[in-house]
């Protein structure tokens, strides 16, 4: 099954954003004004953009991704115009930022999983200098944008890129970042590693064997751990997609990044391998967390035994407890369950009042 995010033109020049699995009938609708909402009274509208998705949740949050982009952004998208989407995307104040375990798109542009969290770095809190992701010889475009993406999740910028093998800038990339065009605008290329990493005191080279060479081997905590607590620059360096650094590269680093990894399959993607390195360095960095929810103070004792008192009554009269003689167990077993999930005032009173409801239904 597909799924569409789509953009219309409205006739007074703003533009909408949806989504639908069925394109042409959903057009049709807004066209014909069947559609309360946004574009009732602002037709005729023309179709300027869509994509396809084969997963709801894919679509659901392009569209959100794409709700938020200023008219001028989503007017450089409509034209395919992936330098001017960069551009527009400069002066935003604000990142999307989601875990992405890969790309069901089906168009050749990267689709952009559930994201679930936003945050913006703390300029004022956060460590400086962070560390640099380098990476060596990256083959693929759409890596080094899913590497981006990875990075600003956990509040890296600085990327530099040692003898990329499609040259740079890339065309790919750009979808593949899913917004990180701050990282993508600023990476730097190297033609040699030494080059790349030559004002940098803490060089961690990431790869799951030592390939011959003699170094001290850290976890990607450890690292992080280290990088916190040290002076100087810091990089974590990152071998092409293919076959990962090179003895030589390895060579260069102080110390060899590594992690426990299944000995029967221990291959990471290029993204994969960052977000695993940034997100350990990222839990010591100033980061604005997601909003916690207040679940309410637990609800006292008595409300408790009102709550219980008012079920067993309620079974009484339904003749739940039989026979008599395991009344007792059966009751002490309810009990058990009804204080179990610690409720709060309000859960207690709202159950209360479904409780009410059964016991004396009345036509509405």
């Amino acid at each position: 099954m597909s799924f569409w995010v789509y953009i219309l033109r409205c006739a007074d020049g703003s533009y909408y954003t949806g989504h639908t699995d069925d394109l042409e009938r959903r057009i049709a609708q807004h066209q014909a004004g069947e559609l309360p909402g946004y574009t009732h009274d602002r037709r005729p509208v023309t179709l300027v953009f869509s994509e396809n998705f084969t997963d709801r949740i894919d679509a659901l949050e392009r569209e959100r991704q794409v709700k938020d982009w200023s008219p001028k952004k989503k007017e450089a998208l409509i034209r395919g115009d992936w330098n001017a989407v960069s551009e527009a995307a400069r002066s935003r104040p604000r990142v999307s930022a989601s875990l992405d375990p890969g790309s069901n798109r089906t168009d050749g542009i990267a689709a952009h999983p559930i994201s679930s969290v936003r945050f913006e770095p703390v300029e004022n809190n956060m460590p400086t200098p962070t560390p640099i992701i380098v990476l060596v010889r990256p083959q693929l475009g759409e890596n080094i944008g899913k590497a981006a993406r990875a990075m600003l999740n956990f509040g890296l910028t600085e990327m530099r890129l040692v003898s990329p093998r499609d040259g740079w800038p890339n065309p790919d990339a750009g979808p593949a970042a899913a917004g990180a065009d701050v990282v993508l605008d600023g990476a730097q290329v190297y033609e040699t590693l030494a080059d790349a990493v030559a004002d940098c005191a803490h060089v961690y080279a990431t790869t799951v064997r030592k390939r011959g060479v003699t170094k001290p081997v850290v976890t990607p905590d450890e690292a992080a751990r280290e990088i916190h607590g040290a002076t100087g620059r810091s990089a974590y360096v990152f071998g092409p997609e293919r076959s990962g650094l090179e003895t030589d590269d390895v060579a260069l680093a102080r110390k060899i990044l590594t992690v426990p990894i299944n000995p029967e399959f221990g291959s990471l993607n290029l993204a994969q391998a960052v977000i695993l390195c940034a997100y350990e360095w990222s839990k010591q960095a100033a980061l604005t967390q997601p909003t916690v929810t207040d679940l309410g103070e637990p609800a006292a004792q008595d409300e408790l035994e009102g709550m219980i008192g008012q079920f067993e009554t309620l079974l009484e009269h339904a003749g739940y407890f039989f026979p008599p003689d395991r009344a007792p167990a059966t009751k002490r077993t309810l009990r058990n369950l009804l204080t179990k999930p610690g409720w709060n005032h309000l859960e207690v009173r709202t159950l209360r009042g479904v409780l009410s409801a059964l016991g004396k239904p009345r036509a509405r």
